[in-house]
This record gives C-alpha cells, sequence and structure tokens, in this order.
C-alpha cells in the first residue's frame, strides 16, 4: 500500500502594520501521510518577507498559492514527504521495540 501524502495550510498570521492590511507574515501548515490504519503527520510554520509586486488580497489567497510561498521561502517539500513516509515506515515496522523483560512472568 502506498503513502497518501497531503498539505494543508491550517492557519494564517497577518500584520496590520504593513502597506497593505492583512499581509500574510507567516504560515501555519502540516504535511500528512495516510497508509492503511497507519497516520502521521508534521506541523510547523513558514515566515515570509513583505510582499513586492503585485499584492493578492488575502480573501483572494488560495491554499496551493500559499503552499507555493512556503516551499519557496525555505519548507523542503521532497524531505518533508520523505520524512512523512519514514514515519509511517516506523509505525508499520518499529525500528525499536521494548520487550517484556525475559525474568517476568506473564
Amino acid at each position: 500500500m502506498t503513502t497518501q501524502i497531503t498539505w494543508q495550510i491550517t492557519a494564517m498570521d497577518c500584520s496590520t502594520t504593513e502597506v497593505n492590511p492583512d499581509t500574510v507574515i507567516v504560515a501555519h501548515w502540516t504535511c500528512s501521510g495516510v497508509n492503511g490504519d497507519y497516520t502521521t503527520s508534521i506541523y510547523s510554520t513558514c515566515s515570509f518577507p513583505p510582499p513586492e509586486g503585485t499584492f493578492i488580497p488575502y480573501a483572494d489567497l488560495t491554499q496551493d498559492q500559499v503552499l507555493g510561498w512556503c516551499w519557496a521561502n525555505g519548507v523542503d517539500k521532497t524531505a518533508t514527504e520523505a520524512a512523512v513516509e519514514q514515519q509511517i515506515q516506523n509505525l508499520i515496522n518499529p525500528p525499536i521495540i521494548t520487550p517484556p523483560l525475559p525474568w517476568a512472568t506473564a
């Protein structure tokens, strides 16, 4: 079974002191993976410099645009997805286990 990876922007912090009101300065994101009964995710944030050029009003932003900003500003999409996949594989085949002590009675 393959792992299904999904990205989601969960919140955005805006500055009220920039030239344009509601300028997004931080995006909160989650990258999740699901493989059968196994689920895991990574959460983080990404900060943005003040916008240059064309300003997109907050109400007109799409999740794909904001995710693109995250990937362009330091969030390594490939490495994050690989980390989620590794977490799933570690759930399926744990690399470390804690068996019962051999002298403990059942």
